[in-house]
């Protein structure tokens, strides 16, 4: 099916805005740039033909790999390893996200290095619950946390990469962002985080710590959830539009007691967007004091 260039939202802006994450003052971002997609991709389902895309035209021989959790990021790892199989791809090193990920990659055949081994990565994909148009800032980690998984060994290999995408439905590519931002906490005063983090978006967010089973509630119930690393999972739910994502993540790394958050921040970063009419494949670029991509 060929792919489609439709615009999802506009590629650039002609004058710099100056909004908080609800409002309030901003510095001037990262733009984001349309870029070509293939004409040649096959007919499956458009979340796998990205995730194809993303393989054939970011994955080269000799490369280490960070390979991402969920959907997106399942098809990708199994599509890699048909490439190694066929010969297609060689001497491909994977670095998984994830207890998940890794599964996913042995089953494909995919050589596997712990997380931990590398400082750098060629190349890292994986899947995310929302990204920011024009900046590409992405939120991760809002899915149900499984055994083993671990959103600061997630954003260790994704900052660890060369370059990153992410393998999206465009529903998850929003202008106006809604929803929750997960935060990791230190579990011992965890209350106290809570309370500095619900102080800083009084009235735009509320803070509930994560339960591992049963009913949510903003104390997690008897069960909450605790991470492999030992950490509270608090779920920063905004109710009003966060109007720029980078200031929400630079307020919670002033918390203390905050360990990591949800929030990703990565350049060069590319966001594959899959829709039923193809593939679009949105790029970030630095831009000038003028508002004009940076050549």
């Amino acid at each position: 099916m060929a792919a489609s260039t439709a615009p999802l939202a506009p590629p650039f802006r002609s004058s710099l805005s100056f909004a908080s994450c609800c409002g309030r003052g901003r510095a001037p971002p990262p733009m984001a740039v349309r870029c070509s997609a293939p004409s040649d991709i096959d007919d499956a389902p458009p979340l796998l033909r990205a995730a194809k895309y993303t393989v054939d035209r970011y994955v080269k021989s000799g490369m280490v790999v960070g390979l991402g959790s969920g959907n997106a990021s399942c098809m990708a790892i199994e599509y890699l390893g048909q490439q190694l199989r066929a010969g297609t791809l060689e001497d491909i090193v994977g670095v998984p996200t994830s207890v998940m990920s890794a599964s996913e990659a042995a089953k494909s055949g995919i050589p596997l290095n712990d997380y931990q081994g590398y400082s750098q990565i060629d190349f890292a994909f994986d899947d995310a619950d929302v990204i920011e148009e024009d900046t590409l800032i992405a939120i991760i980690g809002r899915r149900k946390l499984e055994g083993g998984e671990s959103i600061i060994q997630e954003k260790f290999v994704l900052n660890a990469a060369k370059r990153l995408v992410f393998i999206i439905t465009e529903n998850k590519y929003k202008g106006a962002l809604d929803g929750s931002v997960p935060v990791l906490v230190q579990s011992l005063n965890w209350m106290e985080a809570a309370e500095e983090i619900d102080d800083l978006f009084l009235g735009d967010a509320e803070v509930w710590r994560r339960p591992s089973i049963g009913h949510a509630d903003p104390l997690g119930g008897d069960f909450p959830v605790v991470t492999k690393d030992g950490h509270n999972v608090l779920d920063v739910i905004f109710t009003s539009p966060i109007a720029n994502l980078a200031q929400v993540a630079e307020s919670l790394d002033r918390v203390d007691g905050v360990v990591d958050h949800g929030v990703i921040s990565k350049f060069p970063c590319t966001a594959v967007i899959a829709s039923e009419s193809g593939v679009s494949v949105i790029e970030n670029v630095i831009t000038n004091v003028a508002g004009d991509p940076a050549i």
